[in-house]
């Protein structure tokens, strides 16, 4: 896949801090992984500590099983010879139903919740970002104070935001559903045919394209990894084409937040993504060994020791993107080269400083989309929403000023 560019949006540069300033370039570094757990210990106000897994990010949290509820018997019961009474749904003692017939019902109340459960938008609606932030950080410690000041700085620009689920395709998922939510016609890169087929022309050359792992009810054991990425690739054309094609703003949310209803589906258009980034990570990688020029970033997405090559990074980092981890910042650049999107990010816990906002990439935001994100860690983000609603023009956006300058990432090249 190429990586020409595709001018379809506007800049929104007006709408970070002091946004009249000579941009600047500041250094990338490595963030502390927190857990969801971590920060909603913060936002209590409640000491913590620093979290260096990145198994504990994204993950739901669920309260520990209270005791087990004693079953006393009826001596009536038991002098007649009669059944012992069953235990209903909430655990009482049910006189008058048989243990099947309840057994029954509570097979039809578990079938009920999973259903409601997959029917439920993987990205919740929109709620005022002021509000959120009260509601979420209600501590009085000097980081909850800092997030605030964060959301009080966004709102200026933002209207609101849209929840996204916390699992370990947050990234990926905030990204697409603000990506196809905004667009009006299917991206030219994603329209030619060639796209879909790129993991039968990569598996051509890259046997390890095999070694792909898929998600629970994704996979197959009659269909190669090559086919099921390629029916995910169809599958990522076919639902931007229902989104870009539901009408007005407020109609292609909509359309997104019903592609984001279906699990199974939402899981393999997270994968196509993950094949869209390892297919842009081999173009890279063989234009680095051509010594021919390539953006930044790529020298440090290579230079680690568990991504030296795009095998490496495919069994070290994609494969557990969506299992035990998340994308770790020089991989959003990567996401945003394989989508040809900007991703523009507002990271509130470095709010008062150079690095409040963030390009991903850095150097494409007069020809590329963009995408608005927030995010209080470096790992989960969610979906920012315009005052206006009705597209990101910088014309129609209120300038947010901070007095502090708007500095692009940069990733120092090894030595």
């Amino acid at each position: 896949m190429g990586l020409g560019t595709d001018p379809t949006n506007t800049d929104l540069e007006s709408c970070v801090p002091s946004c009249n300033s000579e941009v600047k370039r500041v250094k990338l570094e490595e963030e502390p992984v927190r857990s969801e757990k971590t920060f909603e210990e913060e936002k209590a106000g409640v000491p913590i500590s620093e979290v260096t897994s990145l198994e504990e990010i994204g993950q739901e949290v669920s309260g520990d099983a209270g005791e087990d509820e004693k079953e006393e018997s009826s001596p009536e019961v038991k002098k007649s010879g009669a059944c012992s009474p069953s235990q209903d749904e909430d655990g009482e003692l049910d006189l008058y139903r048989a243990e099947e017939e309840i057994e029954e019902s509570k097979f039809e109340k578990t079938a009920q919740s999973k259903a409601e459960l997959a029917d439920k938008c993987s990205v919740a609606p929109e709620v005022d970002i002021l509000t959120y932030s009260e509601k979420e950080w209600k501590g009085n410690t000097a980081k909850s104070a800092l997030i605030k000041k964060g959301y009080e700085e966004v709102s200026k620009c933002f209207s609101g935001l849209r929840r996204v689920r916390g699992d370990n395709y947050c990234a990926l998922r905030a990204t697409l559903f603000q990506a196809m939510s905004q667009s009006t016609e299917v991206p030219d890169w994603l329209q030619k045919e060639d796209t879909t087929q790129l993991p039968v022309k990569l598996a051509a050359d890259h046997e390890w394209i095999a070694q792909w792992r898929f998600p629970q009810g994704c996979g197959s054991e009659t269909k190669s990894a090559t086919e099921l990425l390629t029916q995910n690739l169809e599958l990522l054309k076919e639902k931007w084409q229902v989104v870009a094609q539901a009408g007005g703003v407020a109609e292609r949310w909509d359309a997104c937040s019903g592609v984001f209803r279906n699990e199974e589906e939402e899981y393999r258009l997270m994968e196509a993504l993950k094949f869209l980034m390892l297919s842009t990570a081999v173009e890279l990688h063989g234009l680095m060994e051509e010594e021919r020029d390539v953006p930044v970033f790529c020298w440090l997405l290579f230079a680690r020791d568990t991504s030296s090559s795009p095998c490496t990074f495919l069994t070290n980092h994609l494969n557990q993107v969506g299992f035990t981890g998340g994308l770790e910042q020089v991989e959003m650049f990567l996401l945003g080269y394989a989508l040809k999107q900007t991703i523009q990010v507002y990271r509130l816990y470095k709010s008062e400083t150079d690095e409040f906002m963030t390009y991903y990439p850095d150097d494409h935001k007069e020809e590329w989309p963009r995408v608005f994100l927030v995010t209080e860690d470096d790992r989960h983000y969610n979906v920012l929403v315009s005052k206006q609603n009705n597209g990101y023009s910088e014309r129609l956006m209120p300038k947010c000023n901070s007095g502090r300058e708007v500095r692009k990432a940069e990733i120092p090249t090894p030595l």
